[in-house]
């Protein structure tokens, strides 16, 4: 779980993901068109992708992928993301963790 948190606090945008899930490359390509150029953990390609998924859905993704972090917090999975989005509150999110400027 510390190593989550300590990958996840690194940059304003982290998400952690699958190189093989579609949701996963959905919600990359969302923050990519956001203006957003989030860290990226692709967990199968990672030596600790395993034990990193498993503190994931100790957090209560489920699936464990994706799963974004903004500023730090948790924000959620695919579902949680697209949400944030629909509503407007996810650009916002990325502004003030200064992942995007406007």
């Amino acid at each position: 779980m510390e190593m989550v948190r300590e990958l996840a606090s690194k940059k304003a945008a982290v998400i952690f993901t699958k190189s093989s899930c579609c949701m996963c490359h959905s919600i990359k390509a969302l923050f990519y068109e956001l203006g957003a150029s989030p860290t990226v953990h692709e967990l199968d390609q990672d030596a600790n992708g395993r034990e990193i998924e498993w503190a994931l859905r100790s957090l209560g993704c489920n699936p464990a992928v994706p799963a974004v972090f903004i500023g730090g917090q948790f924000v959620g999975s695919a579902k949680d993301v697209i949400s944030l989005h629909l509503d407007g509150s996810l650009k916002q999110m990325l502004i003030n963790a200064k992942a995007i400027w406007f």
